[in-house]
Parts: C-alpha cells; structure tokens; sequence
C-alpha cells in the first residue's frame, strides 16, 4: 500500500468515527430537549394554577385596581 492509500484510509476511518460520535450525540441533544419541554409544561401548569387560584386572583385584581384609579 502506498503512503497515499494509507492516507486516504486513514481520512475514512476518522470520517467514520467523526460520523459515529455526531449519531450518538443526536439522540442526547432530542432526549435533553424533551425533558426542558417536560419541565417547561410543568412550571406553565403549575404557575397557572397560583395565579388562578383565589387569594392570588384578589390580589392581582387589587393591584390592578389600584394601578388604574392613581391620578396623573
């Protein structure tokens, strides 16, 4: 073998694992979006129901309230 076949399968093998180690991280990168949709979903959820919930409603209303009866 000749010092440019050696060359160029030494350019494929790296190709190769260059190739390999970008498919392994693919499915690391979608699995780590999924869980911060998860958790982002999660927080929505669970801060829709404290401010929907009564007490919090009243005060948010109050402040509100408040903010549109201040004169200029």
């Amino acid at each position: 073998m000749c010092k440019t076949e050696r060359v160029r399968a030494r350019m494929r093998a790296l190709a190769g694992r260059v190739r390999a180690a970008v498919r392994g991280d693919a499915g690391m990168v979608t699995s780590e979006y999924a869980v911060g949709i998860i958790a982002a979903v999660a927080f929505a959820a669970l801060l829709y129901k404290v401010l929907t919930s009564g007490q919090v409603s009243e005060e948010l209303q109050g402040i509100v309230k408040r903010a549109l009866d201040v004169r200029m």
